[in-house]
This record gives structure tokens, sequence and C-alpha cells, in this order.
């Protein structure tokens, strides 16, 4: 019988409050340092129409927390009821926002700030229990999660922003230790436990933990490189229709897409733009910044597949010497440095085969952390999924329109990423930190 590996258990809840409180703080600090690297102009301007203004985050943030923890948590009223509507994410879409009478950005400012005084004071005297919303502190850690999620996206907006280069943070350590031993990796067949029923603060898409069966397969150790999807390009891949799937087809076509995004060839060399700045193409980084679309081909020329995203969880997280599915590759203990690529400690995904210390049992690397991961899964519920604590958090994404991605980038904080987490988006999607590996059967 497969098992679930439990987290530590928090010991009372002057524990949960601490882990609460610094997971709060942490993506406040982020939060800040995001907005405050750029002019009021930057700030209300739109970069992008796939994007929100990043004074819209900003309000965006500061009005879920009021939602969940000041008056579903608390059961106080709306401090600013007129506001709720335009803030609400379903109710505009991305390309209409920046029309609407969004709060400036000192008063945007100012009520996150306000918001967060008053949470840090009904943290404090809140017992974590009794609730589903308590219980773990879970409404805390969800709303730590979400302003994580949307510092993701405003990072996704300055990578788009035109410009001058704002943010800076030093390039990754060059991996050390032993180099992987094989370019894949034997993952067995036979059942293990995926999702998670024991994470205190998992969203309901991970939800419940469950058995699954996987036929034996490869997996590649590390993510597909800029290297290697160059090779990819220069043997026509983008022009070459056997290799595409129909709709993937025409967006290229359509688009003139060539290249991931971001990139372009100049006196006879490929060049990328990140965050400002114009460098070559690193071609032992792994690739970034390419849809599913593009993915799929890749694995295709390459007489491979994407991975399941069962595929994909099973090489993550299960340990074949106990049976039992662990938090993360390395084990159960939240992520260092030495483990992952997270948290934008960088503006760039670690170089192949780095972070040897965060390897799964079977040796496959940098599973977390460094770049999204398609996967070949479209984004369906576990079985008993239950929706909580709302529909729109996961259940209305639910069906083919969108595909999984596993395993966070180098943008994602450890807050909201582990193995049993799960990403999701259009097949078209590049601007996303989104790269990917392949698989094939056993």
């Amino acid at each position: 019988m497969t098992t679930e590996t439990h987290p530590e258990t928090e010991t009372g809840t002057g524990r949960l409050r601490e882990r609460a409180v610094a997971a709060l703080t942490a993506a406040r600090a982020r939060t800040a340092a995001l907005t405050d690297a750029v002019d009021d102009r930057d700030l209300t301007a739109q970069h992008s129409p796939l994007m929100s203004p990043l004074v819209w985050d900003l309000a965006h943030i500061g009005n879920q927390e009021e939602l969940w923890l000041l008056r579903n948590v608390a059961g106080r009223a709306s401090m600013h009821p007129e506001i709720d509507p335009l803030y609400d994410a379903f109710e505009h879409p991305r390309a209409e926002r920046p029309k609407l009478p969004l709060l400036g950005p000192g008063a945007a400012r100012s009520y996150a700030a306000e918001v967060r005084g008053r949470v840090f004071d009904l943290l404090e005297h809140t017992p974590l229990e009794g609730t589903p919303l308590l219980d773990g502190g879970f409404a805390f850690g969800m709303i730590a999660q979400h302003e994580q999620q949307h510092d993701e996206t405003m990072l996704i907006t300055h990578q788009l922003r035109a410009g001058a280069p704002v943010l800076t943070a030093p390039d990754p350590e060059p991996p050390q230790g032993p180099p992987q031993a094989a370019a894949e990796v034997l993952v067995p067949g036979g059942p293990f436990t995926m999702g998670t029923s024991a994470e205190p603060w998992s969203l309901d898409n991970e939800r419940p933990a469950h058995t699954r069966d996987t036929a034996p397969f490869w997996i590649d150790t590390v993510p597909v490189t800029c290297g290697a999807f160059l090779a990819f390009m220069d043997d026509g891949g983008y022009g070459e229709r056997r290799w595409w799937a129909d709709a993937g087809w025409e967006q290229i076509r359509t688009h003139g897409i060539g290249a991931p995004l971001f990139w372009h060839r100049e006196g006879g060399q490929w060049l990328r733009r990140r965050f400002g700045v114009t460098e070559p193409v690193p071609e032992d980084e792994p690739v970034l910044h390419v849809s599913w679309y593009e993915a799929d081909a890749y694995a295709r020329w390459a007489g491979r597949r994407l991975p399941t995203e069962t595929e994909w969880e099973k090489a993550a997280r299960y340990d074949p010497a106990t049976g039992r599915s662990r938090r993360y590759p390395w084990g159960d203990a939240d992520p260092t440095p030495a483990h992952a690529n997270l948290g934008q400690r960088h503006l760039r995904p670690s170089r192949a085969g780095a972070h040897p210390a965060g390897a799964s049992p079977l040796g496959v690397r940098q599973l977390i952390g460094d770049v999204w991961e398609w996967t070949s899964s479209d984004f369906l519920p576990y079985p008993g999924f239950r929706a909580f604590p709302y529909r729109e958090y996961s259940e209305v994404f639910f069906g083919p329109e969108h595909k999984v991605l596993r395993g966070g980038s180098f943008a994602v904080d450890p807050v909201a990423c582990r193995g049993t987490f799960r990403n999701w988006d259009l097949p078209v999607r590049r601007q996303i930190f989104s790269g990917f590996r392949t698989a094939r059967d056993a």
C-alpha cells in the first residue's frame, strides 16, 4: 500500500501564527519591491493587454486579503464596498482594467497596508482551529499564497515592460557536485499516492490524496535546455507541419512564431531580452517562455512526448525504497537554496544539472523551481474533489481548455510551491515562466 508523507505537525497555535506572519511578511516585502521599482506612470500603465496594470494587482491583493480574512474569518463589514467590483478578477478582463476608476498608487498602497495592519491584529487573537478556514491557519496561508502568485504575475509584467532594467538579482551559482549520471531516468511502474490530504495549506485542486497507477516510463533528468531547443529550431522544427498539433500549427502560422518569446536573431546569433537586458541565449539553461504547443512539437521532433501530470508527480514524489510519496523530491523538509531556485532570488533559471541536493530518489533534478513544466494533461479534478473555499479558484477552469504545469519557476515562492502544487494555463501562453521536460514509454 502506498502512503503519503505527512508534513511536520505544528505544535500549538504559536508556531502556526509565526509561520503565517512570516509568510505574509515575505509576500508583502516582495510586493513592495516589485511596485516600488517603478514610478507611478509605470504602475498605472498597461504594459501588455495580457496583463493588468501593476497598480491593479497591488489593490487586488489588499482586496482579497480583506475579503477572506477580515470579512469571512472575522465577520467584519467591507471597508470600501464601492471598490469590490473593480478588483473582482472575474468581472473585468485584464485588457479592460486600465479603463476602470482604479485606486491610484498612493491609495492602493495605503489600502493594502491598512488591511494588513488589521489582519495582523486579527491573527494575534484568532484561534487557528474550529472552522475549515481556520484549521491549520489555512485562510492565512491561502492569502500568503495568493499574494505570492500575484507577485509572480507582476514579475511577468516586468518582463513584458519595455525600457531600462529596474530589477536586479545575482545570477545562480554554477552547478555544484557531480554531474547527472544519465540524460533520462527510468521510473518504475505501479501504484503511488498522488495529491495530498495532509498538507495544511494545500489548495482544493491538490486534494484529496488518492492512488494512481502508472506503467514504467523514462523521464528527462533535467529540463530541456535552450541548446537542445535550438537544435529543434535549426532542424526546421517551426516549419515542419508534422510536429505540431492542429491548433499549435495555426497559432505559429497566424502569429509568425519561429522562436521562444523574447528571442530574436541578430548578426548570426540568437539573443533574448530578460527584464530589460539583451543577452545571448544561454545554451545550458532550461528553455523559457515556450507555449504548450511548442513544448509538444519539440517532444514529437525528439521522438518523445510530454509526461502526463501523474508521471510528473510520481517522478517528483515517489520513493521506491519506502513506497511513500514525499512532500518534495528531496524529502519532507522545506526548500532551501541548495534544493531549488525559488523565490525570485535570481531573475533566471539555474543551469541544467544544478541543485543535486534537490534531486528525487530516482535522480531526477530541478523538478522544483527554475521553470514551470508543461505536462500533457488537461486540468481536471481529482476523484473526491470538493471546491474550497470558492469555486472560482479551480473548478471553473477544469476541462480540456487548460493544460497543467508543474514544479514552479524561479519566480515562485516556496509557500506556493510543493510536490503536489498544480498550475494551469491556456496552451498558447508564452509570457509565463514556462519550460518542459520530455518522457517516453518504457
